[in-house]
């Protein structure tokens, strides 16, 4: 089987990227699944089962250095019997990450190298517009482009009315509304996939992403199960990141709906997904106005004049008090491991002399 790796995403820049690794005698893959320690990796020579070598393993600081679904990573094919070995990550062009579920402050990467983010939310029971703010904060973080999809549209009475008041949280982000039941409203997708490029399809438990994955596709490759009829709520049908190839061009990454999204590192996301905000804080009296009591506030002051709603701004400010929790907690993390680093360093200096002492 051959496998033309330039419709995965490969390119000139990647090729001039590997030519260390090819040096080393190893060759370029594509990681389309992942296991618990075991990667599904797309090569020119077909798909391999691969997991990370001993050095790799020992080099790794931090979990989110490993590889994951979209990755490019350099392969040792084996020799006999056993899975390949990958001994390295190429850089990431873009990656969408979230803190761990939980109470562990560490990095998840849910997929990587991703062109275009799809944000899919439902037109059904489960319409929520602050949780499609959160989501659009991740994807503007990830560095790839976000589209929101407006799956259902065959559910809701006025879909274009749903698609404007999306507009109204989404500056700058293309809106469509789409139903997997009618194909005609999904060829507006075209001009975000092709030959290539890799989409990624991110949204809460039981909006669609599985159902729309397999329309793009053209079979029933991934699993779907129906939402609740009561409550409108989702079930978790994909149980892990997956990337396939799409027969019209291009590569689609589907991953499990979340039902909670945890924020990591947003650098100025935040900020671009709430640019309507930050355009009005231009005129607020200090620069480092935080839009609750300050006096001069021009941002408070559209809320009043029913210019912004003030849901809008409550979730701007939720979501900042988030971003400011999650600082501290690196900040004590990274205080912490230092202080660990500090006293291994003097543990090994006191073994030291004292060895020198005895000898």
């Amino acid at each position: 089987m051959s496998v033309d790796l330039r419709e995965f995403g490969w390119d000139a820049q990647r090729e001039e990227e590997f030519v260390p690794h090819a040096g080393e005698g190893l060759i370029p893959g594509r990681v389309v699944l992942e296991h618990t320690h075991i990667y599904r990796v797309m090569t020119a020579g077909g798909e391999v089962l691969a997991s990370v070598s001993g050095r790799f393993r020992h080099r790794a600081e931090r979990r989110s250095v490993y590889p994951s679904v979209g990755d490019w990573v350099a392969v040792a094919l084996p020799r006999h019997e056993r899975d390949a070995r990958i001994h390295a990550v190429l850089a990431r062009r873009s990656a969408f990450s979230r803190r761990t579920a939980g109470d562990r402050t560490e990095e998840q990467v849910v997929a990587a190298n991703i062109d275009t983010v799809f944000v899919v939310a439902g037109l059904d029971g489960e319409f929520n517009p602050r949780r499609i703010e959160r989501y659009l904060v991740v994807a503007w973080d990830s560095g790839a482009a976000p589209v929101v999809l407006l799956n259902k549209a065959d559910l809701s009475d006025d879909p274009a009315a749903r698609a404007e008041e999306v507009r109204a949280v989404a500056p700058g982000v293309a809106v469509h509304a789409i139903s997997t039941r009618e194909a005609g409203t999904l060829s507006v997708l075209g001009e975000y996939l092709g030959s290539g490029r890799t989409a990624a399809l991110l949204g809460s438990s039981g909006v669609g992403k599985s159902t729309l994955a397999n329309r793009l596709l053209g079979q029933e490759l991934l699993p779907t199960r129906e939402v609740r009829v009561a409550d409108s709520k989702g079930r978790h049908a994909s149980a892990a990141r997956q990337l396939v190839q799409i027969p019209a061009g291009g590569v689609l990454i589907d991953t499990p709906g979340m039902r909670e999204i945890q924020l990591w590192d947003t650098g100025g996301a935040i900020a671009t997904a709430f640019a309507d905000i930050d355009a009005l804080a231009d005129g607020c009296r200090f620069r480092d106005c935080r839009h609750r009591q300050e006096p001069g506030c021009a941002v408070r002051a559209a809320v009043d004049a029913g210019d912004l709603p003030a849901a809008r701004l409550e979730s701007y400010r939720k979501l900042q008090d988030e971003e400011a929790f999650q600082a501290r907690r690196l900040d004590a993390r990274a205080a912490l491991e230092e202080k660990r680093r500090v006293r291994s360093i003097h543990k090994a200096r006191n073994k030291y002399l004292k060895n020198r002492d005895d000898a």
